[in-house]
């Protein structure tokens, strides 16, 4: 393990968010991150390990992401933690809001905005097997979208090309084509015209998606939501002369896959990337049953 920071959250100039996913899907909030908050130190941390989580059952989820979060809270003190996983957010935000003793901010579809945005009351949603299948979200829909028709599509498969792709692997279209097929053929395909990136790999592969179904005038995502209540809770704070933060990404094991994203991170100012060894335990590598 890395030795703690060397300023503790009591000393600290700049603010510190730590960016949890199971996989490098949270990268792609960055954007809006760093816009409404240019000087903060991230920390992003991919459970790689127990990777992916759209495909484990609800209490293995919460057990994995309490165990990893709540390791690196402690080491890190971060001034707010953003759980940047759509499938963790469903299920463990109440259990982490209650063990840590800093802000935590989920990411969830943006279903609010997609309805409010549509103008034939057609929208799809792209998530994970485990996020469509959620509660949560058929909650989300009955409260903001019950006047439209929601097309939901669960894949893993796009959260593994979109993997592949930040380890530069080339994106077959063919397989975009092919995952997307059950929302392109659907009956309301020719009607919908807002689609909703439910899991936070899939912007990393917005282009490929949009080839794949090109119909749609909106696709919407919740990076700039998360950004807006990140910098909200922070709040006011002294000015810095870092025109950015420092970055620094965790794995929780090591390996290949890791080593293949090193340009990936560099790209987005990532100078230290480091193994923070948490193996999986037996209350979290339960699959998905049924």
């Amino acid at each position: 393990m890395n030795a703690p920071p060397p300023h503790a959250a009591s000393r600290r100039r700049r603010p510190l968010l730590l960016i949890f996913d199971s996989g490098v899907g949270g990268l792609s909030l960055l954007p809006a991150l760093q816009a409404v908050l240019p000087d903060a130190d991230l920390v992003f941390a991919s459970d790689n390990a127990a990777y992916p989580y759209g495909t484990r059952d609800a209490d293995s989820v919460v057990a994995r992401t309490v165990n990893v979060v709540e390791t690196l809270v402690a080491q890190w003190q971060p001034s707010l933690v953003i759980i940047a996983c759509n499938t963790a957010s469903t299920v463990a935000l109440p259990a982490l809001r209650t063990s840590l003793g800093c802000p935590v901010v989920g990411v969830v579809p943006a279903i609010k905005p997609a309805a409010a945005a549509t103008h034939t009351g057609r929208i799809g949603l792209l998530a994970t097997p485990a996020t469509v299948a959620r509660p949560y979200t058929a909650e989300l829909i009955a409260t903001h979208a019950a006047h439209c028709e929601v097309v939901m599509v669960g894949s893993s498969t796009l959260v593994d090309l979109a993997e592949h792709c930040l380890r530069g692997r080339p994106v077959p279209p063919a397989a975009v084509h092919a995952a997307l097929a059950p929302l392109r053929e659907h009956p309301a395909a020719a009607r919908i015209d807002a689609v909703i990136l439910g899991c936070t790999h899939f912007p990393l592969i917005r282009d490929e998606l949009i080839a794949a179904f090109p119909g749609p005038r909106l696709w919407l995502d919740s990076a700039e939501a998360v950004a807006r209540r990140a910098s909200a809770l922070i709040g006011a704070r002294p000015q810095t002369d870092a025109a950015s933060g420092n970055r620094t990404a965790i794995f929780t094991q090591a390996g290949a896959d890791v080593t293949a994203l090193e340009s990936a991170l560099a790209v987005r100012g990532f100078t230290n990337a480091t193994v923070f060894d948490i193996p999986l335990a037996r209350r979290d590598s339960n699959p998905v049953t049924g």
